[in-house]
């Protein structure tokens, strides 16, 4: 039986809603509307603090892996319980068709906190950037594995241009090799295959002590307990990105400050 390529069919995907998104509003438009935003609020700065770790909580409705985790789902509720649990900054998952995104979910949960937000997507081309500055991201996710060293570079400049700081993320030596090469601050290392959605800790073991000490490093996927944070702020991460574990907790609250030790 052939192995499903979880990632490609993302991917085919994210391309179509991208085309759509274009038709519904240009490029041109978009960059327009951008003008006379509010400043973005510095996503390095505040998930970058010494000898502590920060968290990154995320919100999502779904998964491919796990189907719906949320049945209560709404976003600015949950980011502002995240906000009065003390997290530092907060992902909004906004794809559409696997894990029941929603681009405009980042203007929703920005409204109702003062913490940065990070879009996390497939991101694939500069429209969507344009677009995550317009609907109120922060920040953004761009993913190795997906993009050649030349559009990361593209992707970053653009970033860079409206004020986003750019979350480059890795899943093996390979990808963080051209991530480290591109002299990134902002490191991210995910323990989740995206082609299986298997997780394996194994990889921040493996890929942590590759990357310099100057760089700013987020650990994310597989983080269930307060042993899991613990391990990693002694590693030295420092932050963690989480949002499974909370989506399925009844009490989200109590849950961040269980896991963080809060």
């Amino acid at each position: 039986m052939k192995k499903v390529d979880n990632l490609k069919e993302i991917i085919q995907r994210k391309n179509e809603k991208i085309l759509l998104a274009k038709q519904n509003l240009p490029e041109e438009d978009l960059k327009a509307k951008i003008q006379n935003l509010a400043p973005t609020r510095s996503f390095m700065e505040s998930i970058n603090k010494p000898r502590t770790i920060s968290l990154i909580a995320e919100i999502k409705k779904a998964s491919p892996s796990q189907g719906i985790l949320r049945q209560e789902f709404n976003p600015s509720e949950i980011a502002s319980i995240y906000q009065e649990a003390g997290v530092q900054a907060i992902s909004v998952l906004t794809e559409e068709d696997y894990f029941m995104g929603n681009v405009s979910y980042l203007n929703e949960v920005k409204n109702v906190v003062d913490v940065p937000i990070l879009r996390k997507d497939f991101i694939l081309e500069p429209y969507q950037v344009y677009e995550s500055r317009y609907f109120g991201a922060d920040a953004i996710l761009l993913i190795s594995e997906i993009l050649t060293r030349d559009k990361i570079i593209e992707l970053m400049q653009i970033a860079s241009q409206l004020g986003l700081d750019c979350l480059l993320e890795a899943h093996s030596e390979k990808e963080l090799k051209k991530v480290l090469n591109l002299k990134a601050p902002l490191i991210g290392i995910n323990n989740r295959d995206l082609h299986t959605f298997e997780v394996d800790f194994k990889v921040t073991e493996k890929l942590y002590p590759l990357i310099p000490k100057d760089k700013v490093v987020v650990v994310e996927s597989g983080i269930k307990s307060y042993q899991d944070v613990l391990f990693l702020k002694i590693l030295g991460v420092s932050a963690v990105l989480i949002g499974q574990t909370f989506m399925e907790a009844e009490d989200l609250k109590k849950k961040v400050e269980e896991i963080m030790g809060w």
